[in-house]
Parts: C-alpha cells; sequence; structure tokens
C-alpha cells in the first residue's frame, strides 16, 4: 500500500487524496494531535526540573520522575503514531512521506531508553542521568521540529487543495 512519489503526483505532495480522506477520518489524528502538545509541556516542565537539579543538586527524584512521565509520553505517542500511520499509509512505520521523522524518532526513543537504562542499572550516577535526559531532550526537540514542519507542509497542502476545488467549481 506504499504510495511513491510518482504516484502522488508531486515529489513534495505529503498526502494523497485518500489518505488526506484516511487522515481527517481517524481518530488517530486526534489522538496525535492531542498527545503531542502534552508530551510537549511535561517536557517543558522536565527540562525545568531537570536543570534546576544540575544547576543547584536539589530535586533529583521529582526530575528522574518528570523523565520516567516524558518517556512514557513519547513511548504512548510512538505506539499511537505508528497506528496512525498504519490507517493513513497502509504501513506502521518508515512510510515515506514520514520516513526520516520516523527515523529520527528512533534515536530519541534510543536516547530515552539509554536514561532508562541508567537509572534502572544504576550504571550512571544521577548527573550522567541527567545529561543523559538533556540529550534525548535535545534529539527530541529536533524530531518535534520535523513534525511541525511536516505539520505546515499539510496545512498548506489542503490550502492549495481546498483553492484548486474553489477555482474548479
Amino acid at each position: 500500500m506504499s504510495v511513491t512519489k510518482q504516484e502522488r503526483g508531486s515529489p513534495s505532495l505529503l498526502y494523497t487524496p485518500e489518505e488526506r480522506a484516511r487522515r481527517d477520518a481517524t481518530v488517530w489524528t486526534l489522538i496525535q494531535g492531542l498527545l503531542a502538545p502534552l508530551q510537549f509541556l511535561v517536557f517543558l516542565i522536565s527540562l525545568g526540573l531537570v536543570l534546576r537539579y544540575l544547576m543547584t543538586g536539589a530535586g533529583y527524584e521529582v526530575a528522574t520522575q518528570s523523565i520516567l512521565a516524558k518517556t512514557a509520553f513519547l513511548y504512548l505517542i510512538m505506539i499511537t503514531g505508528a497506528i496512525w500511520e498504519k490507517v493513513v499509509f497502509g504501513q506502521y512505520l518508515f512510510a515515506p512521506a514520514f520516513f526520516w521523522e520516523d527515523v529520527f524518532s528512533f534515536l530519541v526513543i534510543a536516547l530515552h531508553t539509554a536514561y532508562l537504562w541508567a537509572v534502572f542499572s544504576g550504571a550512571v550516577g544521577p548527573i550522567g542521568q541527567m545529561w543523559i535526559a538533556l540529550a534525548a531532550y535535545a534529539a527530541y526537540v529536533v524530531n518535534a521540529g520535523q513534525f511541525i514542519w511536516k505539520l505546515r507542509q499539510a496545512r498548506l497542502q489542503s490550502e492549495h487543495a481546498n483553492a484548486a476545488l474553489e477555482v474548479a467549481a
């Protein structure tokens, strides 16, 4: 069910009309639309707590809990995002329209998972754990930017499609 760029008709076309219809009809689009800003809010709170710990040495437990909450959101949004891709594009991950976003998502997941390993194995001390979390957060910001850019592309594509329909009518 994978669609090639040639089938899309344009290398910059993010969705075919059929994919756009599936995207707009599925509840998974709403779920992603709710989870993404919630994850970002948890990220901002956690980032503040991590930086506070690194600057003052206070609040390790609350910073750790916030990173665990951020990681849980990440895993949840990855699972629901894979389901969304399956519904819209016919494959769970690495749909051509979101290939590089998915590739980078795996780096984000790997870094968050490395943090979990560091905490639960005790192999890395608290300061090292926080630096791993900051690396994971930096990757997350880049990945979030990728998805925001795709959201913008999708909006522009929809506006263009709607304008074309109005002209044709």
